[in-house]
């Protein structure tokens, strides 16, 4: 397939009328077509934090993947090879992370997650230059399979696209969900039209849903939904429930419980910062693909300040150690580099004109991921 992406280098230090940047970051992402949003929101969230950091000696090249694995793949080589990245990060989908993150870090890049976070890359695939910042794909999905136990579901009707990070958010919620399945179900990645699974529902004999549809997917399927008269609890990650999408779904996603490790008004003065910046740069509410953006480059930042990238064991040992102010409050990595982390069960509601979640409580404290005892590094 022929290269369309097109590249935006972002040079600090050139900003700043200095000769060059010290570290050069490459930021893979998706940028245009179905889930766009998603990629927009890591961007804008990392370059926030670099923007506020204030730092001359750090360029970020940003590309877009089109959410094509081909295209990610052509991209990570030219950064690599011709651009000479030092870090990379950005990908936002499980399928085009294990095309490109294997073969980045076994170069000797590091590679820093905002968002995918495939079983395949926390277990038996981990590597000591692969950091995940958001989560292993199960997490909120197990989450969700605690919340539904607490509140007495027995039978749910589960539903994911068939990609690795889809099977991962299934995987998730049977390793916790206590009660039986009335159907599980794999969709095509990018359907839009959800009307034969919405009767296998209807007909299931379920007393709730479980479902995992990132971007413009859950869109459709949540207005559809509401639209059938189906009347059974929705139960759901904070990827089909996240900011940008819950205006493009209205009130169908009204009272609708997600889980999630971010929210806007988890009480801390990093977050409260993020949130009031955030709307003042780009004129809207941040999501939580943006806090893990911000979190992300805060993490680099943090690292930079105590040692370059030239020193991979020094610049490892800091990313390790995670010392910086995260918007999620305390943050800390697991033996795999993966995060351990408290993820909260929240409310779809109505502020203004404006659709958004609040906090309703802790589904899962302190969790860590069900892959770390196959991880040796």
């Amino acid at each position: 397939m022929k290269l369309k992406s097109l590249a935006l280098s972002v040079t600090l230090a050139a900003l700043a009328g200095t000769a060059s940047a010290d570290t050069k970051i490459g930021m893979i992402t998706t940028l245009s077509g179905g889930g766009a949003g998603l990629g927009i929101d890591v961007r804008d969230g990392f370059m926030l934090a670099v923007k506020q950091s204030g730092r001359d000696d750090i360029e970020v090249v940003i590309e877009d993947d089109q959410r094509k694995p081909d295209i990610a793949v052509q991209l990570a080589d030219k950064m690599i090879q011709s651009e000479k990245v030092d870090i990379m990060t950005g990908i936002i989908w499980s399928n085009l992370a294990m095309a490109v993150v294997p073969s980045a870090v076994s170069q000797g890049v590091f590679y820093l997650s905002p968002n995918a976070g495939p079983s395949a890359l926390a277990g038996e695939g981990c590597h000591r230059n692969y950091f995940n910042v958001a989560w292993q794909n199960d997490n909120l999905h197990e989450a969700a399979g605690a919340y539904a136990n607490g509140v007495g579901y027995g039978n749910s009707f589960i539903l994911a696209p068939n990609y690795p990070a889809g099977k991962d958010a299934l995987t998730g919620y049977k390793r916790f969900f206590e009660g039986e399945l009335a159907g599980e179900v794999y969709t095509q990645l990018g359907q839009t039209d959800y009307a034969a699974e919405i009767a296998q529902i209807r007909a299931s004999g379920a007393d709730s849903v479980f479902f995992f549809l990132p971007g413009g997917m859950g869109i459709s399927f949540l207005k559809q939904y509401a639209d059938s008269g189906v009347d059974l609890p929705v139960v759901g990650p904070a990827f089909s429930f996240d900011q940008g999408i819950l205006q493009a779904v209205g009130g169908a996603a009204l009272g609708v419980v997600n889980t999630s490790q971010w929210n806007k008004d988890i009480d801390n003065a990093t977050n409260a910062a993020f949130v009031e910046s955030f709307e003042a740069e780009y004129g809207r509410l941040p999501s939580l693909y943006a806090s893990q953006g911000f979190d992300t480059a805060n993490l680099i930042l943090s690292a930079l300040d105590r040692a370059g990238v030239d020193d991979a064991d020094a610049f490892r040992a800091a990313l390790r150690a995670a010392e910086f102010d995260s918007t999620r409050g305390d943050f800390a990595f697991g033996p795999n580099h993966h995060p351990v982390q408290t993820i909260y069960a929240r409310e779809v509601v109505q502020e203004g004109d404006v659709f958004t979640n609040r906090i309703l409580g802790v589904a899962l404290e302190n969790h860590s991921d069900a892959y770390a005892g196959d991880c040796e590094m």
